[in-house]
């Protein structure tokens, strides 16, 4: 027998999952309540709508949005996975939570990197589900050593940090901790690069101190002459490590301090932490390709309600569209 319930505060679920949602028992970063609680408080309205199943096996937690006529992923650019937060969860869960959720009408999950077992469930409770490529997530499986590792890496990468190391004569500060400085250094780094300003420095800041206090957060800065010219914004937890941020400024592109400090970046984490995979995040930029050497897609799953009426417009463009290309391809 599986328990479902549905709560519209953050409060409630944490008294409900009584710290099922914490660091402690959740690995994933953004299965965590505190996550949540950060996109929720970003500066964006948010309306919560979690959904709990629970059965003898344990509990899964499904994080929505509420949107006019449905609901999406409580999520925000910053959350480069996501999926069911729980303990133990099983397809019996994930289906009746789908049955609880009938009063939607539409439902729209992203990034998610396994998308198979929610659109099973989802299907099986008579939801109509599609899926379809949303992004990319380049990683890499360490070795023991950096030098194997740099030695790996395309020798054009490797001859440009040797080259312009030498000129840049790049200063690399790594902080481990949260620090006030560095933190203002990278804030300089943002509003003088390509990327201009933050989408929401407080959840990043936010972010940036709670990683620190747990020890997980990787700071790096690079200096010439004193100014800071980079920075990258790395957390290292349970054998992988994440790059989440990072930013030259436009100024000293020249003299890729982008690069060199990567490899600074590179080397202190696979020396000091030794993850077993190093994650560059969402995104197809090529130069990921250089650092990385395996790539898997997210996808993006929509989930329409036919018992809805809410759903039979959307849902019909989505049929039929689907024919079209069919159609087209032959």
């Amino acid at each position: 027998m599986v328990d479902v319930k549905l709560f519209d505060t953050l409060d409630a679920v944490a008294a409900d999952a009584d710290g099922a949602l914490d660091r402690a028992k959740q690995p994933g970063l953004y299965n965590r309540l505190e996550w949540y609680r950060r996109t929720v408080n970003d500066g964006n309205p948010h309306a919560p709508l979690v959904a709990r199943a629970r059965n003898a096996k344990g509990s899964a937690w499904l994080f929505l949005d509420r949107k006019p006529g449905g609901a999406q992923a409580l999520a925000s650019w910053y959350t480069l996975d996501f999926g069911l937060s729980g303990e133990g969860e099983t397809e019996a869960s994930t289906e009746a939570l789908a049955r609880n959720l009938k009063h939607l009408a539409r439902i729209q999950l992203s990034p998610v990197g396994d998308p198979e077992p929610i659109a099973r469930a989802f299907r099986n409770a008579g939801w109509k589900v599609f899926v379809e490529p949303k992004t990319e997530n380049w990683f890499h499986r360490m070795p023991n050593d950096f030098e194997t590792y740099w030695a790996s890496r395309p020798s054009r990468l490797r001859n440009t940090v040797k080259r312009k190391a030498k000129k840049a004569n790049l200063d690399i500060r790594i902080h481990r901790t949260f620090d006030e400085a560095a933190w203002d250094d990278y804030r300089t780094i943002y509003a003088q690069s390509w990327k201009g300003e933050e989408g929401s420095w407080p959840f990043m800041r936010d972010f940036a101190e709670t990683e620190g206090k747990a020890g997980t957060l990787r700071l790096g800065v690079g200096y010439i002459d004193g100014e800071p010219v980079a920075a990258q914004l790395w957390t290292v937890e349970n054998g992988q490590a994440t790059i989440h941020k990072l930013a030259y400024t436009e100024a000293s592109k020249k003299l890729s301090p982008g690069s060199i400090l990567g490899e600074a970046m590179f080397r202190h984490v696979i020396e000091q932490d030794a993850p077993a995979i190093i994650d560059y995040g969402t995104g197809s930029e090529p130069y990921k390709a250089d650092w990385m050497d395996e790539v898997r897609t997210l996808y993006r799953i929509e989930m329409f309600n036919p018992r809805r009426p809410g759903a039979w417009f959307a849902l019909a463009k989505r049929l039929i569209s689907g024919l079209v290309r069919r159609g087209a391809q032959g």
